[in-house]
């Protein structure tokens, strides 16, 4: 019988350094940023129903047969079923991690949150690309990538904030903003040109589509700017997150206005849309970093 002593040993053999789990977990986050981007691709490519059925991509045949629009779906199938493999991974390395019962509950939400991500593709198909259900898709998946990102952050020291108490209430704001401007755009995407099939109903209409987004922009732009020049003229840390933030913007905004000027070609909305969720990405690491620094040592 294994004695107290040899069930620690054995314990400690399989424990993970923090280094190590903070290499998954932000191999983690840039896999959901990935997942955003293939996911669009099938989405403006029309590729949607490249693979009519789940989880083969025809009955009875499990790889496509039937040129680029089957490839494209079947290819964001593997590399979802990759993004399922990291975070299941990242979930059971937190377990055995130098971390908080609370980080283990995140990368297990981030798990089933990408986890749900099959059946709900699966649904979407049988319902011919319902536009609801391919919104529901998309943001669904800006959520659970918050949450790696929000995990990936958490595997360096953190410690409360040291500014003024409206700051963090601004930096929430900000996110908040974040939100309609991303939800904005995924209607402005929707209501577009694309995918380019008869067969899938648009949502809305896409000049008011754009009218609304434009205007998602503006508050999130002034409310983003006022806290970053707050920010430099107070020589906070957080300035150089910022800019990376503002600089992001500047791309796509550059990216926005040569898309709808050259009317929408569809990888140019696919560099916009994988753009938004790196900005999104970058929103929530610059408002968590306010909300909950990284300790300096």
């Amino acid at each position: 019988m294994e004695t107290g002593a040899q069930t620690l040993g054995r314990a400690r053999e399989l424990a993970l350094s923090l280094s190590t789990f903070r290499k998954l977990a932000i191999a983690n986050a840039v896999m959901l940023v990935v997942i955003v981007a293939t996911g669009a691709t099938v989405r403006l490519t029309g590729s949607g129903l490249g693979c009519e059925h789940w989880p083969g991509c025809a009955p009875n045949q499990p790889f496509p047969e039937r040129g680029f629009h089957s490839y494209i779906e079947f290819s964001n199938r593997v590399i979802a079923f990759l993004t399922i493999c990291v975070t299941l991974a990242t979930w059971i390395a937190s377990r055995f991690a130098p971390v908080s019962r609370r980080l283990r509950r995140l990368a297990l939400a981030i798990f089933l949150g990408t986890l749900a991500q099959a059946p709900l593709g699966a649904i979407t198909v049988h319902y011919h690309l319902n536009p609801w259900l391919v919104l529901s898709h998309f943001l669904l998946s800006l959520v659970v990538l918050a949450g790696g990102v929000v995990l990936a952050l958490e595997t360096w020291p953190r410690t409360r904030p040291r500014l003024p108490q409206w700051v963090p209430v601004a930096g929430l704001l900000v996110a908040c903003a974040a939100c309609v401007l991303i939800v904005s755009g995924t209607f402005a995407t929707a209501a577009g040109p694309h995918p380019g099939s008869v067969v899938v109903r648009r949502l809305w209409s896409f000049q008011p589509a754009v009218y609304w987004h434009v205007r998602a922009t503006a508050v999130f732009g002034v409310s983003f700017a006022l806290l970053l020049v707050w920010l430099v003229r107070s020589r906070s840390r957080h300035v150089r997150v910022g800019l990376v933030v503002l600089g992001l913007l500047a791309v796509q905004m550059v990216i926005g206005e040569i898309q709808y000027r050259t009317r929408l070609p569809w990888w140019l909305v696919l560099v916009h849309v994988t753009m938004a969720a790196t900005i999104w990405a970058s929103v929530v690491a610059f408002v968590y970093g306010i909300r909950r620094p990284r300790m300096v040592r």
